[in-house]
C-alpha cells in the first residue's frame, strides 16, 4: 500500500464523530490523574511530621522522595509497549489497584524501610499513568478533536494537588500523616470500582488498523533525532523543578520560612495554580500561532523552551530576596514557568513519529525525563544536610535547580526543530500541510 493510501486510510479512520460516552471516559481519566498527583504530593506535604516522628535526616528524606521514581521510568517503558497489545481498560484498573494497596501499610506504625518500599511500588504503578491514560482517550476522539480532552487530562495533575492538599493537610493537622495515606488508598479504590463499572475501551483504534502497512522509522533514528533529544533534555529540567515541588516545597515553607503546617498547606497549592495557568496559556498561544502561519519550530519548540530559561533566571534570584512573600513569589513563578514544555513536547514528537510507534516513543520520552525525579530530591537532601544552616541548604538547592532549568531550556531552544524532523529521518520532503495538520497532542 502506498504512503498516500495509508494516509488516506488513517484519515478516514480518524474522521469519525466522537463516540457516545467519550466525555464520561475523559472525566473518569481526569479523576485518575487527580488521584495520581495526590499520591505524589502526600510525602512532601507531610514531610516535616514524617521527619520528626521517624527521626529522619534531611538526606534520608531526600532519598525517600527519590525512591518514588526508582522504578517509575522502567515501568513507563514496559507498560508503554504492553498497551499496544493489551486493552487500556484493564491496565488502568491494575495501576489504580496498585496505587491504592501501596498506601495502606502507612496507616499503622511503619519503618523507614517499609515506607521506602511502598513508595517504590507506588512509583512503579504511577510511572505509566499519563501515557496509558492518553492512549485510552485517543481511542475515543478523532485526531482533530483530541486537543481539549488531552488538556483536561493534563490538568488532572494540577487539580490533584490543588484539591488534595487542603484535604490532606487537614487530616495531617487534625489526625496524623498516617491517616492521610489511608485516605488516599480508599479514594484510589473508589476510583477503581467506578472505572470497573463504567470504564470501556474506545472504538477508534486506528493504530492497529494501519500498523501493518504504515512506513516505519527505526527506533534508533527516532531516539537519536535532535527533536527527541531536545524534548528529553528540556523536560528533564522542568521535571527537576516539579520533583522538588512535590518533595521539598512544603518543608521549605515550614523549616526555611517559619510557616506552620496549617499555613503551609495553603501556600503549597500556589505553584500548581500558577503552573496550571501556564499550561492553559501555552496551549492556547501555541494553537493561535499555528493558525496564523507560524511553523511548529516557533509555535512549539521556541514557545516551550524559552519559559524554562526565564524560569531559571527567576529562581537564580532567590538567594538575594528577603525571606517571606517575595521569596515565595519568585519560587512560584520561576518553577511554574516550566509547565510550558509539557504542553508542546508530545505534539512535537507526534509530528514525525509514525502512528504505530507513537505510544512507545512518548513512553520512552516520559521515562527518560523523569529520571530527574530520582536525582532532584536526593541532591536537595544532600545539599541541605551538609549546609551550614537549613536555609543556606535550600538556597543552594534552588540555585542548582535554576541552573538546570535555564540550561535545559537553552538546549531545547537549540535542538527543537519538529517541522523538519520527519524529512530528515525519512530522507523525503515534508508534505504540504503536514505542519498545520499536526495540531493534536499525542
Amino acid at each position: 500500500m502506498t504512503t498516500q493510501a495509508t494516509s488516506k486510510r488513517t484519515s478516514e479512520g480518524l474522521s469519525k464523530g466522537t463516540p457516545k460516552g467519550a466525555w464520561q471516559i475523559t472525566f473518569l481519566l481526569f479523576l485518575f490523574m487527580v488521584v495520581n498527583f495526590a499520591d505524589k504530593i502526600v510525602v512532601g506535604l507531610a514531610g516535616v511530621p514524617i521527619k520528626k516522628e521517624m527521626g529522619l535526616t534531611q538526606e534520608q528524606f531526600g532519598d525517600l522522595g527519590s525512591s518514588f521514581f526508582l522504578l517509575f521510568s522502567i515501568s513507563a517503558i514496559v507498560v508503554g509497549f504492553i498497551v499496544n497489545r493489551v486493552a487500556t481498560r484493564w491496565v488502568l484498573l491494575i495501576l489504580a489497584v496498585i496505587w491504592s494497596l501501596a498506601q495502606f501499610p502507612m496507616v499503622g506504625t511503619v519503618s523507614f524501610t517499609t515506607l521506602v518500599i511502598c513508595r517504590i511500588i507506588l512509583g512503579a504503578g504511577e510511572g505509566p499513568a499519563f501515557s496509558v491514560a492518553a492512549h485510552a482517550i485517543y481511542k475515543w476522539f478523532p485526531d482533530e478533536k483530541r486537543t481539549l480532552p488531552t488538556a483536561i487530562l493534563s490538568q488532572g495533575s494540577a487539580f490533584g494537588v490543588i484539591l488534595a492538599v487542603p484535604a490532606l493537610n487537614w487530616i495531617i493537622v487534625n489526625h496524623s500523616w498516617h491517616h492521610a495515606f489511608g485516605a488516599l488508598g480508599i479514594v484510589g479504590l473508589i476510583w477503581a470500582v467506578a472505572w470497573f463499572a463504567l470504564g470501556k475501551e474506545g472504538p477508534l483504534v486506528s493504530t492497529s488498523a494501519v500498523a501493518a502497512d504504515e512506513p516505519r522509522i527505526p527506533y534508533w533514528k527516532l531516539l537519536t533525532s535532535r527533536t527527541f533529544i531536545g524534548c528529553v533534555v528540556a523536560t528533564f529540567g522542568a521535571y527537576w523543578a516539579l520533583s522538588l515541588g512535590l518533595t521539598w516545597f512544603t518543608s521549605f515553607i515550614i523549616e526555611g520560612l517559619g510557616f506552620s503546617q496549617h499555613q503551609a498547606g495553603f501556600v503549597s497549592i500556589l505553584p500548581w495554580i500558577f503552573g496550571a495557568t501556564i499550561v492553559l496559556l501555552t496551549g492556547w498561544i501555541s494553537q493561535l500561532m499555528l493558525t496564523r502561519g507560524f511553523t511548529t519550530r516557533g509555535a512549539r519548540g521556541v514557545l516551550g523552551s524559552v519559559p524554562l530559561i526565564f524560569g531559571g533566571a527567576i529562581l537564580a534570584m532567590l538567594p538575594y530576596a528577603p525571606p517571606g512573600g517575595i521569596m515565595i513569589a519568585l519560587l512560584v513563578i520561576g518553577s511554574g514557568l516550566c509547565g510550558s514544555i509539557y504542553v508542546v513536547c508530545p505534539p512535537m514528537l507526534g509530528e514525525f513519529t509514525p502512528v504505530s510507534q507513537r505510544g512507545a516513543i512518548i513512553a520512552i520520552y516520559g521515562a527518560l525525563y523523569t529520571i530527574s525525579g530520582i536525582l532532584a530530591p536526593m541532591v536537595m537532601g544532600n545539599v541541605i544536610q551538609h549546609a551550614a544552616t537549613p536555609m543556606a541548604g535550600y538556597m543552594s538547592g534552588f540555585t542548582i535547580n535554576a541552573a538546570i532549568m535555564a540550561g535545559s531550556g537553552l538546549l531545547g531552544l537549540l535542538l527543537l526543530w519538529p517541522n523538519s524532523e520527519r524529512a530528515r529521518l525519512t530522507g523525503t520532503s515534508q508534505p504540504a500541510g503536514t505542519i498545520k495538520g499536526a495540531m493534536s497532542p499525542t
